[in-house]
């Protein structure tokens, strides 16, 4: 049973659109005393037409990634996390809250995924790994698994809203800030031909 895992910390509740949820959390994880503003925030602001393929970036406990596997029944949700405990959890709640349709891998940002192409990317976007990373591993190359007409949704702190726009701006892409609350924001990237071809060489997709 996960509650005698050392690492557990409580059961949280969690509701959207009138549907409930159950995410067990470990001490160490991220927004381990409740879903966090910002999942909370993406979650409430993504507006998407039926994705079969869909990738939760960094998926913590699994709370992106399994709310999106219940409202989307019909997809396929891969959750990615560097965090082997994170995988440990995400995968445990998927059972808890039985989206079958749900995958864990343990993975630094895209390493281990398959190449996809992907129809939707989520990530609630951390904070604290620097402007370098967050450029590469948590803008650039989520762009390049989405499938044409794919999109990217993510939030931010808002410490982060003056570096998004400017990696927009420097990569010519189909940025688009949708939503603030609470210190988070939320944008949307989609996928294009120009998109791809005005990304630095070393970030080229290597399967397409």
């Amino acid at each position: 049973m996960i509650d005698q895992d050392p690492y557990y910390k409580k059961r949280i509740l969690y509701a959207w659109r009138e549907q409930r949820f159950t995410f067990d959390v470990a001490h160490t994880l991220f927004s381990s005393f409740q879903v966090d503003e910002g999942t909370d925030l993406l979650l409430r602001t993504i507006d998407i037409a039926a994705p079969s393929r869909i990738i939760d970036l960094g998926c913590g406990c699994g709370v992106i990634g399994i709310v999106l596997a219940r409202r989307f029944a019909q997809a396929e949700v891969l959750m990615l996390d560097k965090d082997l405990l994170a995988v440990r959890y995400a995968t445990h709640n998927a059972r808890l809250n039985r989206t079958p349709n749900t995958t864990v891998i343990g993975s630094v940002a895209l390493e281990q995924a398959p190449p996809g192409p992907y129809d939707l990317i989520v990530s609630n976007i951390p904070a604290k790994i620097g402007d370098a990373a967050i450029e590469q591993e948590f803008v650039l190359k989520p762009l390049q698994r989405l499938a044409p007409g794919g999109e990217y949704w993510f939030v931010v702190v808002s410490g982060l809203n003056r570096l998004i726009p400017s990696i927009g701006t420097r990569n010519q892409l189909r940025l688009k800030e949708l939503k603030k609350r609470s210190g988070h924001t939320v944008y949307r990237l989609r996928q294009s031909e120009r998109n791809t071809k005005s990304l630095p060489e070393a970030y080229q997709p290597s399967n397409v």
